[in-house]
């Protein structure tokens, strides 16, 4: 019986262990978010406000709420970070996990993410929702969770993205929408020069896009619409309020500085100094500042023309300038191997610095009203004059494109230093690092140099679902022709 006893507890034993180990691996916790996770949603929404045409201020908006939502996915589950309910304006409380239940939080971030992104870009191009499940699905699908874990951190995920979703109906967006704007009238406003050659975008994929003169919005108008417009200029409907392209004959939203700002308490918290009193005496400031605009658009060296045209980061052509932004701040992941919570950190910090830079730099240009340079010129100085880049709807001061990439640049410096990057956007086009080291350092580059190409593909073609996700990337066909 001693015998039998002891065969009997070894059996008992073992099938002890086998029941704890099996229950203890359904209960492993799922493996831990991947940073890349949170940059591939930065480089799909650069994609889909590029595919959108949307405005550099909406464009802010948009990345800003998708960087809360990716954030607070990751937070909820981290014990360093700290919810921004409470400490983002209107942002009183947002749902909470279940206490002792277990959650996939790259689930939870996908989710909320994805949930958020449907309901921002409602009104989008019937691509652009298909994007955004497409890539939300796979993220979700790829995760190695149970069936309950799975469910569970999707529903809450979903629930977190339609409470940002509706702090954001909050923030005076929609009552912004379709105002009317009367323009000051006098020699020191602002008048729209947009010009005919202004309404042509050359994509970052050498795609060429006709805008009619008489359409510059491309609006879609029920029975005015032939097929090839369709597939040519992928006009919008006039009745699109939320995600309407940029108009270049228009003024882009002037009433933008009315919304409730993610931080700041008031518009008096950064105001800016006030510009010199217009004048178009010669010895007037005024005058002085618009000569040395001037002078060096006369006079530009093939470097500076680069850098212009590298940061142009116009509408329909780029993310615009918070996208590219957001880009380089993705890079920077990779760079100095930050882990989810810092990238969730780090993306939702800058996010929310470039969206309330729009905000005040919007409320400083329509307060002001100021003359753009190329106005001012052409009637004081040389009524020839053109500028290297279309001048963009709006008034001059204070400068968009300078507060915004201030504020994002302020944000990085603050939490990596000030350190040099190589803004990698694999596409080639005036002044990228692609044509630099392809035209500048590969040639110069003695024989048995190593040379390593990530995201290469054989036959050198992208990804099918990279081509919809909207990347754009040109960098492969240049490699191709570089080893032909």
């Amino acid at each position: 019986m001693a015998g039998r006893r002891s065969g009997m507890t070894r059996h008992a034993l073992a099938g002890g262990i086998a029941w704890v180990v099996a229950a203890s691996a359904c209960r492993a916790a799922p493996p831990p978010v991947d940073a890349r996770m949170l940059t591939d949603w930065m480089r799909a929404q650069y994609a889909l406000v590029r595919a959108e045409r949307l405005s550099p201020p909406v464009a802010s908006r948009v990345f800003a709420y998708g960087a809360v939502a990716l954030y607070e996915g990751v937070a909820a589950g981290s014990p360093r970070l700290r919810s921004l309910a409470g400490q983002l304006n209107g942002l009183s409380a947002l749902p909470r996990p279940e206490p002792r239940e277990r959650y996939d939080w790259a689930i939870v971030a996908a989710s909320a993410e994805t949930t958020l992104l449907k309901v921002l870009f409602k009104e989008g191009l019937p691509a652009t929702q298909v994007a955004i499940a497409q890539l939300g699905d796979s993220q979700i699908a790829a995760r190695r969770a149970s069936r309950r874990v799975h469910d569970r951190s999707t529903a809450y995920g979903a629930t977190l993205g339609r409470a940002i979703a509706e702090w954001a109906t909050g923030d005076r967006f929609f009552e912004t929408r379709g105002l009317a704007w009367k323009p000051p009238r006098g020699r020191r406003y602002w008048v729209n020069t947009a010009e005919p050659q202004q309404y042509i975008s050359s994509s970052l994929s050498a795609q060429s896009e006709a805008v009619s003169l008489r359409n510059p919005a491309d609006t879609l108008t029920a029975g005015a619409a032939a097929e090839r417009s369709l597939i040519v200029s992928r006009p919008k409907s006039a009745r699109i309020k939320t995600l309407a392209a940029l108009n270049p004959t228009g003024a882009t939203e002037p009433y933008w500085g009315r919304l409730r700002p993610f931080v700041l308490t008031s518009m008096d918290e950064c105001a800016p100094p006030r510009p010199p009193p217009y004048s178009e005496a010669p010895g007037s400031e005024f005058y002085r500042q618009a000569k040395a605009v001037y002078d060096t658009g006369s006079t530009l060296t093939p470097e500076q023309r680069e850098i212009a045209l590298y940061w142009a980061d116009n509408p329909g052509e780029s993310g615009t300038p918070p996208g590219h932004w957001l880009l380089i701040a993705s890079q920077l992941v990779g760079e100095l191997q930050l882990d989810a919570e810092r990238t969730a950190e780090m993306l939702v910090l800058t996010s929310v610095a470039m969206a309330d830079a729009f905000i005040s730099c919007w409320h400083e240009k329509f307060s002001w009203s100021l003359i753009r340079p190329v106005t001012y010129i052409r009637r004081v100085i040389d009524p020839r004059w053109h500028t290297l880049i279309s001048t963009p709807p709006f008034p001059e001061y204070t400068a968009g494109h300078a507060v915004q990439s201030g504020a994002a640049a302020g944000v990085l410096t603050t939490l990596f230093g000030d350190r040099p990057f190589v803004d990698s956007t694999h596409v080639a086009k005036a002044g990228s690092d692609v044509n630099h080291l392809f035209f500048e350092v590969l040639p110069r580059l003695p024989s048995g140099v190593l040379v390593h190409l990530h995201d290469v593909f054989w036959p050198f073609e992208y990804p099918v679902e990279w081509l919809r996700e909207g990347r754009n990337w040109t960098e492969n066909y240049l490699l191709r022709a570089f080893l032909s």
